[in-house]
């Protein structure tokens, strides 16, 4: 499955090569779940607490490629509510960045905000911001994501 997911990532976005700084970073990525844990509120149709391990593959339009871990936790009414959850991008230099998230998902389609917290190789120290969102997709069992990260190094 991850073998597949990669090949379909490789179709992905733009980064900016990496220097110390201020740099804007954008790729997509093919996210699959590793495992998800979903309990139902007693009495309250349709709420559910979810929290999940996954798994991803970043692409660059320029072939580059990466990893994505993440954790997150949504409570969610009939599908839709707010998620929140904490990722690691690793790339192919041994570079990485980590960062919290918090966003919403409705109708199934996902969108938030980072706060970078860390990283390591070029990104050491970094800070920063960034956004995501779902990209249309009929790829069963996983989601593809935009994202965007305004990365500050020192």
């Amino acid at each position: 499955m991850r073998f597949s997911l990669a090949a379909l990532a490789l179709s992905g976005l733009l980064a900016v090569p990496a220097t110390a700084g201020e740099q804007v970073v954008e790729f997509r990525y093919v996210i699959h779940p590793l495992e998800v844990k979903t309990f139902e509120a007693p009495n309250i149709q349709g709420q559910t607490m979810v929290m999940g391990k996954v798994f991803g593959v970043v692409a660059f339009k320029d072939g580059r490629v990466g990893t994505k871990e993440f954790i997150y936790q949504a409570e969610l009414l009939n599908g839709n509510g707010p998620l929140h959850g904490f990722s690691t991008y690793r790339f192919e230099d041994g570079s990485s960045i980590t960062a919290s998230f918090a966003g919403e998902i409705k109708g199934g389609q996902r969108h938030g905000v980072y706060t970078i917290l860390s990283g390591a190789g070029i990104y050491a120290n970094a800070t920063g911001t960034g956004t995501f969102e779902s990209l249309p997709s009929k790829l069963e069992g996983a989601t593809i994501l935009s994202t965007k990260l305004d990365v500050k190094t020192p």
